[in-house]
C-alpha cells in the first residue's frame, strides 16, 4: 500500500501472471524479456522520479480523496495547478527517457471517468462514480498503473458498429450477469498493457441507439481470464531481443493488441453499460486529455533529439557550422510551440460538474495537429544534422570483429579526442530516435487520427464569436 518504488513496481508486475504471445511464442515471464522489459523500464521511471529529491515536488501530491501522498499518474486534476502539473511532468519523461512512458494514457482514462460518470449519474440516477471512486481509491493507495483501451479494431470503417458484418469488430457486452458482464472484442495499439496492472476500457467513438452492447466503459486487471496480450512488430525491436545494435540502452516502446475473449467484469468494475448518448461524451474527453499529455511528452522528446543532434555537430567538427545552428532553432521552437499550446490548454481549463478539472479542448487538439506535422519535421533535421551513418552503420560485431574492426573503427573517427565508440552510440541513439515506427506512428495517431483533432476543433470553437468580432470592426449591425 502507498507509493511504490520502482523495484516494487516491477516485483508487482513479476506477481502477475497474464497471457502473452510475440513472434508467434507464449511468453510466459514477461518482466525479463528484453523486449518488453525496455517497455517496462520507461514505465519505471514513473516511479523513480517519484523518489527522487529532484522531481518528487512536483511528481507526488496529496489525493483529496484518501488524504495520502500519491503519484500524479493516478490523480484526476482538481485545480489549474493539477492540470499545468501533468505537462511539465510528461516533458520531463519524455526528455528523460526518449520514447513513450505509457502511463499517461492511463491517467487520461481517469481523467474521463472522473468526469463523465458523474454526468450519467445525474441523468440516469445510475451508480457509476460512487464505483469510479472506488475503483481510484484502489489505484491511488496502490500506486497502480493503468492502461487505456479505447481504440478498437474497427472493421470496415464505413460501416457503423452496430453494421458491422461481424459484431466484435467493436469491444461490445455480449452477456448482462446478476454479477457482472461479459465482454467481447479487441483493443488495438494497446503501448504499454504488459506495464501496466490494469487495463480500462473505454468507447472509441459516439454511438447511437440500437448500440447499446457497445457503450460500455469498466476497468479489469491486466491479466485476467480471457485477455490475451499480442505484442505487435515494431522497427529495431530483434535488437532488442539480440541485445546487439541498441540505440536507446534504457527504454523502448512496444504496442500489443489485447483481445478480449469473453471476459468477465463484475458490476463493481462497470462505470458505464448501454448509456449511447455519453459515448460521444467519453472519449472526447479522453482524447482531449490525451492530446494534451503528448504535447508534453514529445516536446520531452524533441529535447533529447536536440540534444542528439548538437553532439553529432562535437562529434562531427560541425557545431560552428551556421545552418545547423539555424537548424537546431527550427528544432527547439517545434519542441516550444508543442508544450506552449499544452500548457495553455491546461491555464484555460475549467471546473466541471465532478469536482474534476477539463483542460480547453481546441488548444489540445491544436497541439496535436501540430505534432502531427512538426515531428516528422524535427526528425528530418536532426537526420540532417547527424548525417548518412544513421540509416547504415555496421553491427556492433562487425567493430568487435578482429578481421575487420580495428579498420572500421578507424574510418568511424570524427574530432580528434572523441572516442569512437562515442560516435557510434549517438548515431544508434539517433537511428533510434528516427526510425523506431512504434513510436513515430503515435506522433501522428496517437490519441486519434489527424481529422479527428481537426472535426474536434471544428465542433468546440465558437465561430460565431469569431464572426461577430469582424462585423463590429466592419461596422456591420444585425
Amino acid at each position: 500500500m502507498g507509493l511504490k518504488t520502482k523495484e516494487e513496481y516491477i516485483e508487482s508486475l513479476r506477481a502477475m501472471n497474464p497471457t502473452v504471445y510475440m513472434f508467434g511464442q507464449r511468453i510466459t515471464n514477461v518482466v525479463d524479456n528484453p523486449r518488453i522489459r525496455a517497455g517496462i523500464e520507461a514505465t519505471a521511471a514513473t516511479y523513480e522520479l517519484a523518489e527522487m529529491d529532484e522531481y518528487k515536488d512536483l511528481i507526488v501530491t496529496t489525493s483529496p480523496l484518501i488524504n495520502e501522498p500519491v503519484n500524479r499518474f493516478t490523480l484526476p486534476p482538481s485545480s489549474i495547478e493539477d492540470l499545468v502539473a501533468r505537462v511539465k511532468i510528461n516533458r520531463t519523461l519524455g526528455r528523460r527517457v526518449g520514447t513513450c512512458h505509457q502511463r499517461c494514457t492511463g491517467l487520461d482514462c481517469l481523467c474521463a471517468l472522473s468526469i463523465v460518470t458523474y454526468n450519467i449519474d445525474q441523468e440516469h440516477g445510475t451508480e457509476y462514480h460512487q464505483r469510479f471512486l472506488e475503483f481510484l481509491k484502489h489505484v491511488q493507495k496502490n500506486d497502480l498503473t493503468c492502461n487505456a483501451g479505447v481504440t478498437d479494431a474497427k472493421g470496415d470503417r464505413s460501416l457503423s458498429p452496430g453494421a458491422q458484418p461481424d459484431p466484435d469488430m467493436y469491444l461490445r457486452v455480449v452477456e448482462k450477469k446478476a454479477d457482472g458482464i461479459v465482454v467481447r472484442g479487441a483493443k488495438v495499439h494497446q503501448t504499454g498493457s504488459l506495464s501496466s496492472h490494469e487495463i480500462i476500457v473505454l468507447p472509441t467513438r459516439a454511438l447511437k441507439p440500437g448500440e447499446e452492447d457497445y457503450a460500455v466503459a469498466f476497468a479489469v486487471p491486466t491479466d485476467t481470464k480471457g485477455l490475451i496480450h499480442v505484442v505487435g512488430r515494431s522497427t529495431l525491436d530483434l535488437r532488442e531481443i539480440e541485445g546487439c545494435d541498441i540505440g536507446n540502452r534504457l527504454y523502448s516502446k512496444y504496442c500489443p493488441t489485447v483481445i478480449f475473449d469473453d471476459v468477465f467484469v463484475p458490476w463493481e468494475r462497470v462505470f458505464m453499460c448501454g448509456e449511447v448518448k455519453f459515448a460521444s461524451q467519453m472519449v472526447l474527453t479522453f482524447s482531449s486529455f490525451h492530446r494534451q499529455s503528448h504535447g508534453g511528452c514529445k516536446a520531452g522528446k524533441i529535447d533529447c533529439m536536440i540534444g542528439a543532434a548538437l553532439t553529432m555537430m562535437e562529434y562531427n567538427g560541425t557545431a560552428g557550422a551556421s545552418h545547423h545552428r539555424q537548424k537546431l532553432i527550427d528544432m527547439i521552437h517545434r519542441a516550444e510551440t508543442l508544450y506552449g499550446c499544452s500548457l495553455a490548454a491546461s491555464y484555460e481549463g475549467k471546473k466541471q460538474p465532478s469536482g474534476t478539472f477539463f483542460i480547453d479542448p481546441v488548444l489540445a487538439n491544436a497541439s496535436k495537429i501540430h505534432e502531427g506535422k512538426e515531428m516528422a519535421e524535427a526528425i528530418r533535421l536532426m537526420v540532417d544534422i547527424a548525417g548518412g551513418f544513421v540509416s547504415d552503420l555496421p553491427s556492433d560485431r562487425d567493430f568487435e570483429n578482429p578481421e575487420v574492426g580495428g579498420l572500421l573503427r578507424k574510418y568511424m573517427k570524427g574530432v580528434d579526442g572523441v572516442p569512437v565508440e562515442n560516435r557510434i552510440r549517438m548515431f544508434r541513439l539517433i537511428e533510434k530516435l528516427a526510425l523506431e515506427s512504434a513510436d513515430f506512428v503515435s506522433d501522428i495517431h496517437g490519441g486519434g487520427s489527424p481529422e479527428a483533432h481537426r472535426v474536434t476543433i471544428l465542433r468546440e470553437v465558437d465561430l460565431e464569436e469569431k464572426k461577430k468580432a469582424a462585423k463590429r470592426l466592419a461596422g456591420i449591425e444585425e
